[in-house]
């Protein structure tokens, strides 16, 4: 009994210290953060005044089965400002449903308003997103390739806005912000929308502004040619293809170059079941990255110990979920165990202390909050509300995120499943007779039903514990947990938005 109580303990520690190391490398990017909005860029850029300072630019589109959007896709990519005579655009189709023929008819007309745009179908989706764009990329007449997945909506002077920034030869990528065009659909967008934002803005701007290791996200961003190439080329043993990329090309000193001011729209999923499968590709991307990454890293000349540690972090963000629903499971058995065992409480007094973690996330998120929305006493009390929904739902998806993360580090290989997208704004919009959707809920969601009533007898317990009348030390963080996993279980049992 006593060397099971142990374990727990140990491992209740050990996950609060690592979330607590999360915590400090956060608040260091926020601190880099503010002090880089401080800064003037003075950054050398092309002179588009000059028509032989205009690069050629290939964008690739990567569709896969896109029936709803990808007339707006193209009509969107169509607008976009740059000289005709210097821009190549590629629909990288592996289709296998009936937008093959409609896209195929949409893009002859655009190649009849003189429009250079090649519908370059494959006969297997081998490599999957990485191997259309090595297949394009081995084609393609543009020195620079700008990359849009099928939701992205670039404003009209977007290449403008990007391109001019490759006179630096040093600069590999070009990484813009996405913004959100259906962030108040529901909850479920909203809480999305929080967490990109936050690494969008925190995350992004903290590592590039002090020369650490950030990654292309897939999409909304350029990629030199040559860097790409020097880098190894896309790479399809990843779910998370551009983390990958990106991280051979910056351990070949190319750098990468992020600009938060310039957004691009973007839709977020608006039911949970393609949220889910963004997730789980998401975190287990990240985890199989930190397992090919992690010794290049650790070897590397080429980067300083402080760029190590972030890298490693930054590989280790979605293995912070096997930590918070460690934490999570445990902390019920902690609570009997703190009140049975009275010798125990200088080490509860000192386990107290990492509650700092979870301010240390308020404030780091409440600059990122203020950024976009502005500050005063309305917009923080707004705040409140939305740090405490995000953390309640982003801890609810933690036992499906911690089982993305365990295959990525057992290397267990899986299909790359696209998130479907849905061409919805307002609720106005239906979306149930996608064909695209997950019918049937994972096997998993049962036991984030499991897992909600568990927290109520975590919460129960808060009552009957000790002599002492209960103990309400983790009554909050219960309360949160059974509301998290509850509403991941009841979307993901009814699917509604």
């Amino acid at each position: 009994m006593f060397v099971l109580i142990y374990i727990i303990i140990f491992v209740y520690s050990i996950s609060l210290i690592l979330i607590f190391m999360y915590a400090l490398a956060q608040l260091n990017l926020l601190f880099n953060y503010l002090k880089a909005r401080k800064k003037v860029d003075n950054s050398i850029k092309f002179n588009f005044a000059n028509a032989d300072e205009i690069p050629y630019v290939t964008i690739q589109l990567p569709v896969y089965n896109e029936l709803y959007v990808m007339k707006r896709l193209l009509e969107n990519i169509a607008k976009l400002e740059y000289p005709r005579e210097k821009l190549e655009i590629q629909v990288l189709d592996d289709s296998t449903d009936e937008s093959v023929v409609s896209t195929a008819i949409d893009i002859k007309k655009l190649q009849a308003t003189g429009l250079d745009i090649q519908h370059i179908k494959r006969t297997n989706r081998q490599g999957f997103k990485a191997g259309a764009l090595k297949e394009g990329l081995a084609i393609c007449k543009g020195e620079f390739i700008a990359i849009f997945d099928a939701d992205f909506l670039p404003e009209p002077d977007w290449l403008y806005k990007t391109v001019p920034y490759f006179k630096d030869e040093n600069i590999g990528v070009v990484q813009t912000r996405w913004g959100h065009i259906n962030r108040n659909y529901s909850t479920l967008t909203k809480i999305q929308a929080f967490a990109l934002d936050a690494h969008f803005t925190l995350e992004q701007v903290g590592r590039n502004s002090k020369g650490h290791f950030i990654n292309f996200n897939g999409t909304a961003g350029v990629w030199r040619k040559q860097c790409i190439y020097e880098a190894g080329n896309w790479e399809g043993d990843t779910l998370t293809e551009d983390l990958d990329l990106s991280y051979r090309a910056q351990l070949k000193k190319w750098k990468f170059k992020y600009l938060e001011q310039v957004v691009t729209p973007a839709e977020l999923p608006v039911v949970i079941s393609a949220a889910r499968s963004q997730q789980f590709r998401w975190n287990k991307g990240g985890a199989e990255n930190f397992q090919k990454m992690m010794k290049r890293v650790i070897v590397s000349k080429n980067i300083s110990l402080k760029t190590k540690i972030h890298s490693l972090l930054h590989l280790l963000n979605s293995s912070m979920f096997t930590c918070i629903f460690l934490v999570a499971i445990l902390s019920i058995p902690m609570l009997y165990i703190k009140n049975e065992y009275a010798h125990l409480k200088n080490y509860f007094l000192v386990m107290s202390f990492f509650v700092i973690s979870s301010l240390i996330f308020f404030i780091c998120y409440w600059q990122m909050f203020k950024s976009i929305y502005g500050g005063g006493f309305v917009k923080f009390i707004k705040y409140i509300g939305s740090f405490f929904t995000f953390f309640s739902i982003a801890m609810g998806f933690s036992l499906h995120n911690t089982i993305a993360v365990l295959e990525g580090h057992r290397g267990k290989k899986s299909e790359f499943v696209r998130t479907p997208k849905f061409n919805i704004l307002t609720l106005k919009d239906g979306w149930k007779n996608n064909k695209y959707i997950k019918k049937k809920p994972s096997v998993h969601v049962i036991l984030e039903g499991l897992l909600a009533i568990y927290f109520i007898f975590g919460m129960y317990s808060a009552f009957i514990v000790g002599n002492q009348g209960g103990d309400f030390g983790l009554f909050p963080f219960h309360f949160m947990l059974f509301i998290g996993f509850s509403y991941v279980f009841f979307k993901s049992i009814f699917s509604k938005a």
